[in-house]
């Protein structure tokens, strides 16, 4: 599903990745633990499309068979709207959409009619327990709440990889418990595949690999992947 080779990034004088190898497969859960400033965010916002590694020969980035450092900004745009999912600690709903419409805006964007996102959306929320607060404002929502709501609207394009950046970061114990329970629920039923940055020990444990990354690399454990003279992968 995803293929990553020799990602670097510089901050100018600040080398955050230093040459990151990564496979994930299709179905799977992969969590990234580390110190803060380890690169662990900067990884998955180059993985999820949204910065660009800095140009080095032998990069590679595959997602679902494409390789998504050779399309321009509009085709990247469409690829992540349709194709990834995100789900971020501070939840980053609108306030002024209820959950209803907060789900359903990834759906407009990709040219869906009302009534089909308006559709999947209220299916959705329901799935996770949330029939009586489709209606309801970010701010008359619980801290969980406005988590699965978030989860939601980032699954109603039904994406092939899903983002999480500390996702239950935010989250009293139970919510985050919840929350853990429900991503590989929805791996189970639905055939997800999750990428997880999180400081969070219960949740990166659970993962079927974790991924320790140390000064912008991984440490080579059990979970790390050596990507020499591997073919890349379909999906």
């Amino acid at each position: 599903m995803i293929q990553a080779k020799s990602i670097h990034k510089k901050f100018d004088q600040l080398h955050v990745l230093k040459g990151v190898d990564l496979v994930v497969n299709k179905g799977e859960i992969v969590s990234i633990v580390g110190a803060s400033g380890a690169g662990k965010t900067t990884l998955l916002q180059i993985i999820g499309t949204l910065e660009k590694p800095t140009p080095q020969a032998g990069t590679e980035l595959i997602i679902d068979g494409q390789s998504v450092l050779e399309m321009n900004d509009k085709e990247l745009s469409k690829f992540r709207n349709l194709k990834l999912g995100f789900i971020f600690q501070f939840h980053q709903l609108l306030p002024e959409f209820t959950a209803l419409e907060n789900v359903c805006i990834p759906a407009y964007i990709a040219g869906k009619s009302k009534t089909e996102a308006e559709a999947e959306a209220k299916k959705l929320l329901a799935y996770l327990g949330l029939s009586n607060r489709m209606d309801h404002k970010p701010g008359e929502l619980s801290g969980g709440e406005q988590q699965r709501v978030a989860v939601a609207r980032a699954l109603i394009n039904k994406p092939a990889v899903i983002f999480a950046d500390e996702p239950s970061g935010n989250l009293d114990t139970a919510s985050a418990e919840n929350l853990h329970e429900l991503f590989f629920k929805l791996r189970n039923e639905f055939g997800q595949t999750f990428v997880i940055v999180t400081h969070n020990e219960t949740l990166a444990n659970m993962a079927d690999r974790k991924l320790v990354m140390v000064d912008g690399l991984f440490e080579k454990n059990a979970g790390w992947v050596d990507l020499t003279n591997l073919n890349p992968i379909k999906g």
